[in-house]
């Protein structure tokens, strides 16, 4: 507890705490409702749009590679594929769900401020500008996650699946179950991916992980993103392959940036041992 604040009671660290839970709530319970609302004037254009041939990146890669050859085809008029429902409630819970993670979405960064205003009292002026800065990057970099995995990593995914043909007799219906599931995932996912820096920042500011780490296992992780992209986009082709990688490459690096610096003994004594190796 900081000096300049006065020293409260167990059972008022509580009752703040339960405050905080409730306005957290509240503006879930409104957000929820806002988006349950409105959700369905932008369900075609938000949330099925990339079923769509002519979603963003589709067209932005049918331009980047209709000259090219070897590539995939980005130019296709329509996705062989029909998104249906198989259960009568199925519609109304999936909007329900839907509404509740959009709300979650929209009042991430109002949840961080409440997170971040009831542990603040407790830290000391130095500490408040260091944590400030955290939540907020924190923040940014979660959006920035989500952002990527609806714009790339989803549609990229859900389009070889879609063009995956296992036989000529099989035909492509789409639950609306499996594609929710599968749309929420991924750009949740992400967002949680692109904590990674923040994760790196934490451990190394108390001393579990210096940037000696990430000099030494970079073509470890760099096997290890490519088995991991392989994963998320099993296309085969390398240029959808490298479509993903190279996010997850660059928070690679990012991650190392924000790590301290090893000691220059500790420093020298991985680049013998890296170049001893190699």
């Amino acid at each position: 507890m900081s000096e300049q604040q006065g020293e409260m009671s167990f059972w008022d660290h509580l009752e703040e705490l339960r405050w905080t839970l409730f306005r957290c709530v509240i503006a879930l319970v409104v957000f929820t409702i806002g988006s349950f609302v409105f959700l369905s004037y932008f369900w075609d254009s938000f949330i099925l749009a990339p079923t769509n041939s002519d979603f963003i990146l589709y067209r932005v890669l049918c331009k980047l590679t209709s000259s090219v050859p070897f590539f995939p085809d980005f130019c296709e008029s329509a996705h062989p594929v029909t998104i249906f429902n198989i259960n009568l409630t199925s519609k109304f819970f999936t909007h329900m769900s839907s509404s509740f993670w959009m709300a979650v979405l929209l009042t991430f960064p109002y949840l961080v401020y409440e997170i971040w205003k009831f542990i603040r009292p407790a830290l000391y002026p130095h500490e408040k500008k260091s944590v400030g800065w955290v939540f907020s990057f924190g923040t940014v970099m979660f959006f920035i996650g989500c952002t990527v995995g609806y714009f790339l990593v989803f549609p990229m995914t859900f389009r070889f699946l879609v063009y995956y043909d296992l036989s000529a007799l099989i035909g492509d219906q789409v639950t609306l179950e499996s594609y929710m599931d599968n749309f929420l995932m991924m750009i949740f996912i992400m967002g949680v991916i692109f904590e990674l820096p923040l994760l790196s920042w934490l451990l190394s500011q108390i001393g579990l992980l210096r940037r000696s780490f990430f000099k030494k296992y970079r073509r470890h992780a760099i096997v290890g993103l490519l088995i991991a992209a392989a994963l998320i986009t099993p296309s085969g082709d390398p240029f959808t392959l490298s479509v993903v990688f190279f996010p997850l490459y660059g928070l690679y690096e990012l991650s190392a940036f924000f790590v301290k610096k090893s000691p220059e003994k500790e420093e020298d004594s991985t680049d013998v041992a890296t170049y001893g190796a190699t």
